[in-house]
């Protein structure tokens, strides 16, 4: 809905949650959820869509933030790194507990598999991965074949996640310090 100039309302679940929001139409998701939002996980790397550092979940697909306009998320559901959770890897996010062990045991599978695996060592490309991850696996289960899909596999079947498979459907984002070793060993652990 149109506010007038530049601006519009617009409506979006972001990690659960219902935002009413009021918009410049030249805002970026990833301006709106960093500066609007405060959920600064997702990074602002190339600001170009070549890195993978402002992935987010967009209605269960991964996207770069970056690249999209936040007034055309209309009622979407975003999942960010902060919610991101261990019951199924969106919506909600870790609110209080009792210490590390208790935080541990609200981590996605994936953000478990990555500390387990020291799958990071700066860690700001960390949250674009884990979304990465999530939506390739999601998609993967789907039956969405990436490029190095056997072109004999039945469409729509799951497609098993080999290193091959990963390191493919984890290409658009990048680690400046080099942890994708570590990385595709994370994801094979939770999708083995």
């Amino acid at each position: 809905m149109a506010t007038g100039g530049f601006h519009s309302a617009v409506s979006l679940t972001v990690n659960g949650k219902g935002c009413d929001l009021t918009v410049d139409h030249r805002a970026t998701l990833l301006d709106v959820l960093r500066e609007r939002l405060d959920l600064t996980g997702a990074k602002k790397g190339c600001d170009h869509g070549q890195c993978g550092a402002c992935t987010v979940l967009v209605n269960g697909r991964r996207a770069n933030s970056c690249l999209l306009l936040a007034v055309a998320q209309e009622g979407c559901d975003i999942t960010t790194v902060e919610g991101l959770r261990a019951d199924d890897g969106g919506g909600g996010g870790f609110e209080g507990g009792d210490g590390d062990g208790d935080r541990e045991r609200h981590l996605h599978p994936l953000q478990r598999a990555f500390l387990a695996r020291d799958a990071f060592q700066c860690g700001y490309c960390t949250p674009g991965q884990l979304c990465s991850a999530v939506g390739a696996i999601a998609e993967a289960e789907a039956g969405h074949p990436s490029y190095v899909t056997d072109p004999g596999a039945d469409p729509g079947d799951p497609v098993a996640l080999s290193r091959d498979e990963i390191r493919e459907r984890l290409s658009g984002n990048l680690c400046r310090c080099g942890a994708y070793p570590h990385i595709v060993e994370a994801v094979e652990d939770v999708t083995r």
